[in-house]
Order: structure tokens, then C-alpha cells, then sequence
């Protein structure tokens, strides 16, 4: 017996972006399945993220589904949340790294585990409210990731571990629109009550941002204070623990030294934390690991032109990028960059195709348009 309409699996956080893109597919003929990911036990803190949602979130999101004829449910991942996102975040913490969970979010849990579930249920294919859009390029023989077309809502960069298999069978039905003006728009011609409900980010289990200290609870690990160096490697002042200070920082140093000073390195093995002015924070190639190529098969070897992202806001710069037989990759800029941070992402683009994007593992310094010695 042959179905009537193809089944979606909809990811509802009870915001306005993932209520559209319901209501687009059911626009489109399709027979959708609304589902709410639960991520933290009632015991567990407060959690605000796109499908780890508060109660009045997933009342909201059941609310949404239901007005539009859809079955809806809860998904209890607690504990794969603990173990794919939240452990990852305290262990690359405690190894000096700066991670971005939400890319952790969004590999393990969205496009991985849901994206099983909906095959479960029988679904064609799983959709989120996520601004980015998928295409399958006859040339190159693959599905690739793009850009949205509302470039200040685009989030390309924390979406670039999605594999060929994932791509092909999840749809970003707000990829298209070129503001979260019309999105609103739609959702008040539709009726959704969260048409104005403001903004979620990605992912927060931390919701006062103090990073160490829930570390610190989690683990009933002490990160003891230690050394301040300068670029010549001289004792300069005492710092409060490592784990609290990140690449690029200088607020919160929690010393004076009568100039701008920011953090450029960290040595977990020694407990030193690296100040330099403005001048120390600037790269002129990185090295990257666990790297997932979306628009080529392989890695290429000879220097490719790209442009490539290091954080989720940042600019893209012009670079070359090639990759060793061992799968490490290289990037070298045009020009220096400002805070190119281990742990974080880098992702590659060649127009509003996402090239593919791994972890930062290091990074080679110069001085700020003096060029680097690469």
C-alpha cells in the first residue's frame, strides 16, 4: 500500500522560526510529524535551545503542531544529551579548547539522533527552522550545503558536519527568505500565537555564562590560579584558573596593567595564561582536524581558494586551503586573523557553498598586516 503524501519529522522549539517551517511544509502536501527533543531532567537546571525547550516552550511548540493538524510528541534524549554535548563542552574546556556546543548540538543529536527516530517513524524526511539551504549539485554528484539567503540570519557555520546522507534528506524551509521580518509576516497570516515570541539561542545550559563554575559543579574539579606571561614568557601577574579564560579575551583578566592586554595563549600543562596587546592576537594559518568536506569527496591536496569563518559571527577571509594524506588540514589567509581560537570552528566556502568545516587545533601568529611567517 502506497502512501498518499510523503511524511516529514519537524523539529519544534515553540518558536516562531520552527512554527513556519511546519506550516511551509504542510503547504507543500506534506504529512508532518511535530517533535519536541526534552534535553535536561526537571533536575537539571534551566535549559533554553532550539528543541530543548522550557515547559511553556513545549506547550507552545504542541500548541503550534496541533493547530495545524500534525501529531506531535516529546522525545526524551536526556541522557544522549549529557554524553554527546554537554560532556564534550566540560572535557574540551578542561583540555584548553574553546568548543561550540551548538555544532556538537546539531552533529549528534539533530541530524543524528532524530534524524534515526524519523526514519523509525517512517518519514521522508526530518525539517528544522534553521536559516540554510541544501542542494543537490548534478556536477560535482552531491548534495551541498548553502548560505540562507538572509545573510544576517544565516547558519551555515554551525551546520557543517552534516554528512551526504543527512543533506539529502532534511529540508531548511526558511533558507529562502530574505528577513525574519517575513517569517513573522507569515506566521500572523497563519495565525500562530508565537508569532512575535522573541529569539531562543541555539543552545545555553548555562544561563548566567559562568562557564568555569558550572564546570566546576559538575566536576568537583578546582582549576587552581597560576601564572600571567607575556610574550617574552615573564611572570606578569597571577590569574584565577584557566578553564576561565578564553582566546581574544580581555575583560574579566581580574588584573590591571595599565594597558589594553588580551589572552593569546594557554598552556594546560603548565597553568599559564599568555597576554599580549592587540598586536599578539593575529594568525597567519591555522591547522584543523575532524574535518568533514561537504562539496568534494576527498581532500584536496594541491592549494584550493576559499574563504573560510573561524567563528560563528566572524568575517570571512580569503585563504588557500589543502589537506596532508593523515586527513589534518591547512589554511592559510590572505591576511592575518584576529583570535583564531583552538576548539572552535573553521568553515570553508567558495560563494554560498559551504566547502566543509572541521576543529581548529592550532593556529601560527604574526602581527597585524605585517604578514605572517607561515
Amino acid at each position: 500500500m502506497t502512501r498518499e503524501k510523503p511524511t516529514a519529522l519537524v523539529a519544534m522549539s515553540g518558536g516562531v522560526d520552527s512554527s513556519v517551517a511546519a506550516a511551509l511544509m504542510v503547504r507543500r502536501g506534506y504529512d508532518c510529524i511535530g517533535v519536541t527533543m526534552k534535553l535536561r531532567s526537571n533536575d537539571g537546571g534551566d535549559c533554553t535551545a532550539k528543541s530543548c525547550c522550557t515547559a511553556d516552550d513545549a506547550e507552545d511548540a504542541r500548541n503550534a503542531a496541533l493547530s495545524m493538524g500534525m501529531k506531535f510528541y516529546v522525545f526524551n534524549y536526556t541522557q544522549e544529551f549529557e554524553h554527546e554535548v554537554i560532556d564534550r563542552f566540560v572535557g574540551a574546556y578542561e583540555s584548553g579548547l574553546t568548543p561550540n556546543p551548538c555544532i556538537d548540538f546539531n552533529r549528534y543529536m539533530k541530524f543524528g539522533l532524530l534524524l534515526e527516530r524519523g526514519r523509525a517513524l517512517g518519514c521522508d524526511c526530518i525539517v528544522t527552522g534553521h536559516y540554510a539551504r541544501t542542494e543537490y549539485l548534478p556536477e560535482y554528484g552531491r548534495w551541498v550545503l548553502k548560505k540562507a539567503v538572509n545573510s544576517a540570519k544565516d547558519q551555515s557555520y554551525v551546520l557543517y558536519s552534516m554528512t551526504q546522507d543527512q543533506l539529502a534528506h532534511t529540508v531548511f524551509p526558511l533558507g529562502e527568505f530574505a528577513s525574519k521580518d517575513e517569517v513573522r509576516a507569515l506566521a500572523e497570516e497563519l495565525g500562530l500565537l508565537n508569532a512575535h515570541k522573541h529569539d531562543s539561542q541555539d543552545i545555553c545550559f548555562v544561563p548566567d555564562g559562568d562557564y568555569a563554575e558550572f564546570i566546576r559543579m559538575r566536576t568537583g574539579r578546582d582549576h587552581p590560579g597560576g601564572d600571567f606571561l607575556n610574550a617574552d614568557g615573564e611572570v606578569i601577574g597571577r590569574h584565577s584558573g584557566i578553564i576561565k579564560y578564553t582566546i581574544g579575551q580581555r575583560k574579566g583578566l581580574g588584573v590591571g596593567f595599565g594597558e589594553r592586554m588580551y589572552v593569546s595563549a594557554k598552556d594546560m600543562q603548565n597553568n599559564t595564561v599568555t597576554l599580549t596587546g592587540e598586536e599578539g592576537l593575529y594568525s597567519g594559518s591555522l591547522t584543523a582536524g575532524d574535518f568533514n568536506w561537504i562539496l568534494w569527496e576527498k581532500c584536496p591536496r594541491e592549494p584550493v581558494i576559499v574563504t573560510a569563518r573561524t567563528r560563528y559571527n566572524g568575517k570571512e577571509a580569503p585563504a588557500q586551503v589543502w589537506a596532508e594524506e593523515s586527513g589534518i588540514v591547512h589554511v592559510q589567509f590572505e591576511q592575518p586573523q584576529r583570535a583564531v581560537t583552538p576548539g572552535q570552528a573553521v568553515v570553508l566556502y567558495q560563494g554560498d557553498i559551504v566547502v566543509g568545516g572541521g576543529t581548529i587545533i592550532n593556529s601560527e601568529c604574526g602581527i597585524r598586516n605585517d604578514g605572517c611567517t607561515i
